[in-house]
C-alpha cells in the first residue's frame, strides 16, 4: 500500500467465515477479504457469532468484554482467524448460538425458529461496538455488513450522529430475513423502523432492508448482478428500493483465495500442475475416475459440478441434459446436497449410467479440489448467480467452465469466438441452450491443441483478492464521503452497559 492510501479501521460483520464456519460463498469471502485488507495494512476486526465450530477453531480464545444487550448477556471472545493475522471477535451468547450444525437450519432442515432473535442480537452487537456510545477504545471508521443476518446494524445506527460509515454487501438478494410484525414487536425495535421506507416489506419485516435503506454504500459481489437486481426479474421485490438508491449501489467481483486454490501446491490433489505443465494434469483425472468408479479413460470428456442441489443452481437443467451427455460419450461427477428430490434424481441417474456418472451427496472440501483438478469441463447452469466462486476455481485449475450468461458468471467466463475465450457460455436457462454449449465444448475437445490454448487462457486469469481489496478501499472512501455529506446533528443512540474492561485492540 502506498503512503497516499488511507489505512482504515474496519469492523467486518458476517454470519460465517472460512475456516471457522461455512455453508456457502459468504464464508469464503468473509475469510479471505479481511486477510487481503489486513495484508494492505488496514486495522480490521472480523465479528462472528460464537457457534461451537467457530469457538473450537479459534486458537486460545481470550475474554474481550461482557455486556447486556437486547435482553441477553453477551461475552466477546477474541482470537485470530486461523492461518491469518486477522483478529476475530466471537459474539458468545449460548442461548442463541451454542448449537451445532448448520448456523441457520435445525436438524429438520428448517430455519431455527429463533433466527430473528439470534441475528437481531448479532446486529445489535455490531451496532453497539461501532456506535458513538460504545465504551470500547477501538472504534471502527467503517462498519462492513454482509447479507440479511447483519442488516439491522445500519438501521440501528441511523440516528447516531457519531456512527461510522457503513457498507452493506448483498451476497444473495433472495435471502431477505423476513419475519412477521409480531416478531418485529417482540424484538423491541424502534417503532419508527416499521415503515415502507425502513424495514416493513409487504406486511412483514425484512432484515435485509435495514442494510439496503440505511447503509451509506451498498454493493453486490459482481458488476453484472448489481445491474440485474435493478430489474423485476432479479430484484426479488426490492428492485424499486434499489433503483431509488442506485447512486449508492455498485458491484465488486469477489476474489478467490489463491493460497488455498493453487493447482501447483494443492495438497488435496493427486498431481500438481500449472499452465506451463498441463500434461501433469491428466494424472488427477485418472485418480478421480478410479476413486469414484468411473471407467478410466483419459480421452473421454469428464464434466463436473459442485454446489447446492437447488433450482437456483440449474440442477434441473443438468438432470434434463444428462441423458444427452451420456449419448455423446461424456462422463459426469456431481458433489453437493440440497433438495431431496434433486438428490434422489441424480442418484437414480447414477444407477442408470454406472461407470459414467458418479454422485456424492454432501460436501467435502478435499473432493471439491480433486474434482476441479480432474474435470475437463465444469458445469454451472445457474438461473441467477450473484458472483459464483466455483467458476473462478475452475478457471484457475483448467477445468473450462460452461455457464449460463448471468451475474458474476457473465463477468468472468467468455466465449466470443476470440483468442481470449476461456470457457463456454449459453444465453438462456434452457436445456436446449445448455446442450448447444456442450456440443461446442465437444467440438473443441476434438481439437486438443485448441482445447489446451483455452485452458491456458483460463489459468492465466488473476482472480486473487488483491484487485478486489483495492476496489473495496475505494468503496470505503466513498462511504466515508457519504457519511460526511449525510451527517446529522442528532444525539447519539444509547448502547449496552459494559461490566468488564473494554477491548483495547
Amino acid at each position: 500500500m502506498s503512503e497516499a492510501t488511507p489505512r482504515y479501521r474496519i469492523l467486518f460483520a458476517a454470519s460465517e467465515a472460512w475456516p471457522l464456519i461455512k455453508t456457502g460463498g459468504l464464508a469464503d469471502v468473509a475469510g479471505a477479504l479481511p486477510a487481503a485488507l489486513k495484508a494492505r495494512h488496514h486495522d480490521i476486526r472480523l465479528l462472528l457469532p460464537a457457534y461451537p465450530e467457530a469457538r473450537e477453531g479459534l486458537a486460545q480464545p481470550r475474554a474481550g468484554g461482557r455486556f447486556q444487550l437486547g435482553g441477553y448477556a453477551v461475552e466477546l471472545l477474541r482470537g485470530k482467524l486461523p492461518g491469518t493475522r486477522v483478529p476475530v471477535w466471537l459474539v458468545d451468547c449460548p442461548a442463541l448460538f451454542a448449537r451445532p450444525g448448520n448456523p441457520y437450519l435445525g436438524p429438520d432442515g428448517r430455519p431455527w425458529p429463533d433466527n430473528a432473535q439470534r441475528f437481531a442480537l448479532f446486529s445489535r452487537v455490531a451496532a453497539h461496538l461501532a456506535g458513538g456510545a460504545s465504551p470500547w477504545r477501538w472504534r471502527p471508521e467503517i462498519l462492513h455488513c454482509h447479507d440479511w443476518q447483519t442488516g439491522l446494524a445500519p438501521a440501528l445506527l441511523a440516528d447516531d450522529a457519531e456512527r461510522p460509515a457503513s457498507v452493506f454487501t448483498i451476497h444473495n438478494l433472495a435471502y431477505q430475513g423476513r419475519f412477521s410484525y409480531a416478531t418485529f414487536a417482540a424484538l423491541g425495535l424502534p417503532e419508527a423502523l416499521w415503515s415502507h421506507e425502513a424495514l416493513e416489506f409487504h406486511g412483514d419485516m425484512a432484515f435485509i432492508k435495514g442494510g439496503l435503506a440505511f447503509a451509506h454504500r451498498i454493493n453486490t459481489v459482481s458488476p453484472g448482478y448489481a445491474r440485474e437486481i435493478l430489474t423485476p426479474d432479479f430484484g426479488c421485490g426490492l428492485d424499486g428500493l434499489l433503483r431509488h438508491r442506485k447512486a449508492r449501489l455498485s458491484g465488486i467481483l469477489n476474489g478467490i483465495d489463491t493460497r488455498v486454490w493453487d493447482p501447483a501446491r494443492d495438497p488435496h490433489i493427486a498431481a500438481p500442475f500449472s499452465a506451463r505443465r498441463l500434461a501433469a494434469r491428466s494424472a488427477n483425472k485418472v485418480a478421480l475416475q478410479k476413486a469414484l468408479g468411473l471407467k478410466v479413460d483419459d480421452r473421454v470428456l469428464l464434466a463436473g459440478n459442485v454446489g447446492r442441489m437447488v433450482a437456483q443452481k440449474g440442477i434441473d437443467l443438468l438432470c434434463e441434459v444428462l441423458p444427452a451427455m451420456m449419448e455423446r460419450g461424456m462422463q459426469l461427477v456431481v458433489l453437493g446436497s440440497g433438495e431431496a428430490h434433486f438428490e434422489a434424481r441424480l442418484q437414480q441417474l447414477a444407477r442408470r449410467y454406472p461407470g459414467r456418472v458418479a454422485v456424492r451427496i454432501g460436501y467435502s472440501e478435499a473432493m471439491a479440489h480433486r474434482i476441479e483438478a480432474a474435470c475437463d469441463l465444469f458445469l454451472m447452469p445457474s438461473r441467477f448467480e450473484p458472483c459464483g466462486l466455483n467458476q473462478m476455481y475452475s478457471l484457475r485449475y483448467g477445468a473450462l467452465p460452461l455457464v449460463h450468461r448471468v451475474g458474476g458468471l457473465a463477468d468472468t467466463v467468455f466465449e466470443r469466438g476470440e483468442d481470449s475465450d476461456n470457457g463456454f457460455v449459453f444465453p438462456r436457462p434452457l436445456a436446449a441452450d445448455m446442450l448447444a454449449a456442450l456440443d461446442r465444448a465437444l467440438a473443441l475437445w476434438a481439437r486438443p491443441a485448441a482445447w489446451r490454448r483455452r485452458q491456458r487462457n483460463a489459468m492465466r486469469a488473476d482472480h486473487s483478492w488483491r484487485h478486489s481489496a483495492m476496489e473495496y478501499e475505494a468503496l470505503y472512501a466513498r462511504a466515508l464521503a457519504d457519511r460526511r455529506a449525510d451527517r446529522s446533528a442528532m444525539e447519539p443512540a444509547g448502547g449496552g452497559k459494559t461490566v468488564l474492561a473494554p477491548e483495547t485492540g
